[in-house]
């Protein structure tokens, strides 16, 4: 479209030349956008992108008439704005569950199949579910909480054939026998799309897990993605991203539904195979987290990985490094970078292929997803604010914090439970007595040429493997270990590796020694494989600040080389599932991408 505007520009200057006085007005309009040109090069791509976002949305989801009258079918059946929670794995269960309760009214939470009992039970709780739909094969991280589950009045249906314990309704009789036909006036409908459509959890500096509210809006929203991005109904899109985060539920999955393209959904991300799933189901769009592209550049090179059909990789959390080298390696795949979160009202989008930025913030742009970036001071944990109690808007080219208004058009709906938890992201007065601002938590910069770029996430949380980890969880994992005194969790960055990896700074008890494979079981039965911190520093005690606040900055600062930090050292080392001594030549491995972690 940029082209056809520019070529268009180019023709109506050829007709001007050629009319009484004509000269004069062409070379006028030659020098206009000659000074565009060198002004705003990239206003073409910002007008293409923002006629994009304004086209009307019209294609329907397909069926999924069996699963909601089979649940319709319960002695107890689902009702409208009930929450039910959603443990299916990467495949086509997921979508049949999720659209089923939705065709009822019912609200799904999407769990992550990665929970252990404690976190299950407290997301079930955080988003009030009276229901868990869960598939047959991850049943087995259910059974422990049955007990539990009766207690908080949770009915428990299972998509397969049992048997299971008692109370639990297996649902394949009922998807046998149910109807494939579900008639318009069955489906449910909301009253206001601003209502409450789903529950997406996402972790927050409390520690444990939030449910995220989000609208029927901001769900229909996700439609357009892929034409945003320029896909079209011809693309086959390459899934592999969990299902229950926004990126694959929400962005892949309804994303392919708003273009008609077809979706090769992969239930677990394999560097050494992606190039042949390309060839194999001529993939032409692959939607991605900036890890799994670090990922496949580090794989050994083998023939033939340039011939493949991909022409489009989208997603979050590209590093520029990583982004050349995908494109020098693999040949020219277009890059879109993206920026958002599961509960935020800001959305951004690098549309013109900047290495590092995550999108743009032109003045078209802003019209339609307006956002602003405020001084930050790290050491107070708050925006910076001037002697009128209104915060500052941050310099170009200097890193502060990104907030969006909250608006009737950017609402920011909040997190199921208690008010506080909502209130937490929201900030008051920012510019003007009244206002109200969502706070996204994250440390951007915004350059001269109106690119942003992601800087680094405020607070105790640290994103590592795609997934956001929250210190205050782990460090309650670790003092459940009984050689255990004190610890203290924060992100380190490691050279050659996305985000940051979790780090422990530990106070044995008196007397004790670090179990090195005692601690990894211990840690293997609380937490997600993502959550484990990768490292470990020994200390004798812990720094606090004046007001008792553990010192993180400067741990986090010192990082993990055993040459820098004086202390003892530990890695987690997978193959020996145990936690080893650091050393110079095993940190000199993990460097050269010998050691994986």
């Amino acid at each position: 479209m940029a082209l056809a505007a520019a070529v268009g520009l180019g023709v109506l200057g050829a007709l001007l030349a050629g009319l009484p006085g004509g000269p004069l007005a062409a070379g006028v309009l030659g020098a206009l956008l000659a000074l565009q040109r060198r002004l705003r090069p990239h206003l073409w791509a910002d007008m293409a992108f923002a006629l994009r976002a304004l086209r009307p949305l019209g294609r329907a989801a397909r069926s999924v008439a069996r699963v909601a009258n089979a649940l319709r079918a319960l002695r107890a059946p689902p009702r409208p704005g009930d929450t039910v929670g959603l443990l299916v794995g990467n495949e086509p269960r997921f979508v049949w569950g999720w659209f089923g309760l939705a065709a009822l009214g019912a609200r799904p939470a999407f769990l992550g199949t990665a929970l252990r009992p404690a976190g299950l039970r407290h997301c079930l709780r955080g988003c009030g579910a009276r229901a868990l739909l869960v598939a047959d094969d991850l049943f087995g991280s259910v059974e422990p909480l049955l007990p539990s589950l009766r207690e908080d009045g949770v009915a428990v249906w299972v998509l397969g054939a049992g048997p299971y314990p008692p109370g639990v309704v297996a649902l394949q009789e009922l998807l046998d026998a149910a109807s494939e036909e579900l008639e318009p006036e069955d489906v449910w409908e909301p009253e206001d799309m601003n209502d409450t459509c789903l529950y997406i959890f996402t972790s927050g500096t409390t520690g444990l897990p939030k449910a995220a509210r989000v609208s029927h809006l901001k769900s229909i929203m996700c439609l357009s993605f892929y034409d945003l991005v320029g896909a079209s109904s011809q693309d086959v899109v390459y899934l592999a991203l969990p299902l229950y985060h926004m990126a694959g539920s929400l962005l892949g999955i309804v994303g392919c539904l708003g273009i008609g393209a077809t979706c090769v959904l992969k239930e677990k991300f394999s560097a050494s195979q992606f190039w042949d799933d390309c060839r194999a189901e001529g993939v032409t769009v692959f939607q991605y987290i900036g890890e799994l592209c670090r990922y496949l550049v580090n794989q050994p090179q083998r023939p033939g990985e340039r011939q493949h059909g991909l022409r489009l990789a989208v997603g979050s959390g590209l590093r520029p490094d990583v982004w050349r080298s995908f494109q020098q390696r693999f040949g020219p795949v277009r890059i879109v970078e993206t920026y958002g979160m599961s509960e935020g009202n800001v959305t951004l989008f690098n549309y013109t292929g900047t290495p590092g930025a995550v999108g743009r913030c032109s003045f078209i742009y802003k019209l339609f997803s307006p956002f602003e970036v405020v001084r930050y001071d790290v050491a107070a944990g708050a925006p910076e604010r001037d002697k009128a109690g209104r915060c500052i808007r941050a310099r170009t080219g200097e890193t502060g914090l990104l907030i969006a208004p909250v608006t009737r058009r950017t609402p920011f709906l909040g997190y199921a439970g208690s008010r506080e938890l909502s209130e937490q992201k929201l900030l008051h007065g920012v510019f003007a007595e009244g206002d109200e601002f969502f706070n996204t938590g994250d440390l951007v910069e915004q350059d001269e040429e109106q690119f942003v770029r992601f800087r680094d996430r405020i607070g105790d949380t640290f994103r590592w493997k795609g997934e956001n980890v929250a210190t205050t969880e782990v460090a309650e994992a670790l003092l459940a270990h009984e050689s255990l005194q004190e610890a203290t969790v924060y992100g380190v960055t490691v050279p050659g590796h996305e985000g940051r990896a979790g780090m422990a700074a530990l106070v044995l008890r008196p007397g004790r020694s670090l179990d090195g494979p005692g601690l990894y079981r211990h840690l293997e039965q609380l937490l997600p494989p993502y959550a484990r911190p990768r490292f470990l520093r020994l200390q004798e005690r812990l720094e606090m600040t004046e007001t008792f606040k553990q010192q993180k900055v400067r741990l986090a600062r010192d990082g993990c080389d055993p040459a820098l930090v004086p202390e003892p050292l530990f890695v987690l080392d997978e193959a020996a599932r145990a936690f080893v001594p650091l050393d110079a030549e095993r940190w000199q491995r993990l460097r050269d991408g010998q050691i994986r972690i």
